[in-house]
């Protein structure tokens, strides 16, 4: 069977040139695009890579490839990342690692930004399938549920716990992260101001209007996809 998520890296790696910086994300097809940088040994020592993620940091440590810190930068050439869902103006929901605040940091500091991964990411339009998830200060944790409740009635607002310790999961900011699962999901424009607005929230998982370029790959092949008009 076809590694369709190795193929959209092998298509993915053709855009990195000696001397840039370059973001990564998380995920198998963030991996698969570090090993071939790995293998390039020449191109491996003349690009400089940042992470957004302290697992892929560990893995591209392993890999003796140059890393910088987000905080020591305010440029990208490229930012790589996969997500749970995109549509054809490539907004993007990334819901599940819970952290998407880093992501949105290296995202925006990019003059590309390229979500990868296999064709069945792709909808025509985002829908509830998966949730939003807000990060949220502690110290705001009952207002910002309480306001995320009232704004969206119908929708199921949960603090996401963590699996391997008694009590809440916190993210690698400290903080803390609620789902949202709605009936339908809203308007785009208008959820990724408003949840924004509450105060004590840090970021949400709607990408709006910040990918340049997806490349996915499927049973017909791999397709670079730039936001439709």
């Amino acid at each position: 069977m076809t590694d369709y998520k190795l193929e959209a890296a092998k298509a993915a790696f053709k855009f990195i040139k000696a001397g840039q910086t370059i973001g990564v994300g998380a995920g198998t097809t963030v991996f698969h695009l570090a090993d071939m940088i790995s293998q390039d040994k020449d191109l491996a020592q003349a690009v400089t890579l940042v992470s957004s993620s302290f697992k892929t940091n560990a893995y591209l440590l392993q890999h003796n490839l140059n890393i910088k810190s987000s905080s020591m930068i305010k440029h990208l050439d490229i930012y790589f990342d996969g997500c749970d869902q995109f549509d054809r103006q490539l907004n993007a929901l990334k819901s599940g690692g819970g952290i998407h605040t880093s992501e949105k940091v290296l995202a925006s500091m990019a003059t590309e930004f390229i979500l990868m991964g296999d064709e069945a990411k792709f909808s025509p339009e985002l829908d509830a399938t998966y949730p939003l998830v807000v990060e949220i200060l502690p110290q705001a944790l009952q207002i910002v549920l309480s306001r995320l409740a009232s704004a969206w009635l119908g929708a199921t607002v949960k603090l996401r716990m963590s699996n391997q310790k008694d009590g809440a999961l916190i993210s690698e900011n400290g903080n803390l992260l609620a789902d949202i699962q709605f009936l339908g999901l809203p308007e785009l424009k208008q959820l990724n101001t408003e949840v924004k607005m509450i105060p004590g929230v840090v970021e949400h998982s709607l990408f709006y209007g910040m990918a340049t370029k997806a490349i996915v790959a499927g049973e017909g092949g791999v397709q670079v996809i730039t936001p439709s008009k």
